[in-house]
């Protein structure tokens, strides 16, 4: 199991960007699969982005793709998701998961280790 800490969200204008981090405060992210994650107010959490252990393979959500890239840094047990060209539909708290399958994963039960999330407000 590992526990973890996300970091880097806040309020900013449509069309410009953040830099979310997810550290492992807890354990390591050794062989785990990485995911982001987002839920809006009054709806649904919705898979954002994910990526494999190696770093070698990512996924995004259609929603973001070409906007956001999910990144990581296994040395120092850190995954990044850097989104740009934000929109007010991005408005979120996003959330890291984390999951021992060795795969590109996009469902939340996949996922068995969880954020507390940090919250993107993109304004208008």
């Amino acid at each position: 199991q590992v526990q973890l800490v996300e970091s880097g969200g806040g309020l900013v204008q449509a069309g410009g960007s953040l830099r979310l981090s997810c550290a492992a405060s807890r354990g390591t992210f050794s062989g785990y699969t990485m995911g982001w994650f987002r839920q809006a107010p009054g709806k649904e959490r919705e898979f954002v982005a994910t990526i494999t252990w190696s770093g070698d393979s990512t996924f995004y959500a259609d929603s973001v793709k070409g906007r956001f890239t999910i990144t990581r840094d296994n040395a120092k047990n850190t995954v990044s998701l850097q989104m740009n060209s934000l929109k007010p539909e991005d408005t979120a708290v996003y959330y890291c998961a984390a999951s021992r399958t060795p795969a590109l994963l996009t469902k939340q039960y996949e996922y068995h280790d969880w954020g507390q999330g940090t919250q993107v407000t993109v304004s208008s």
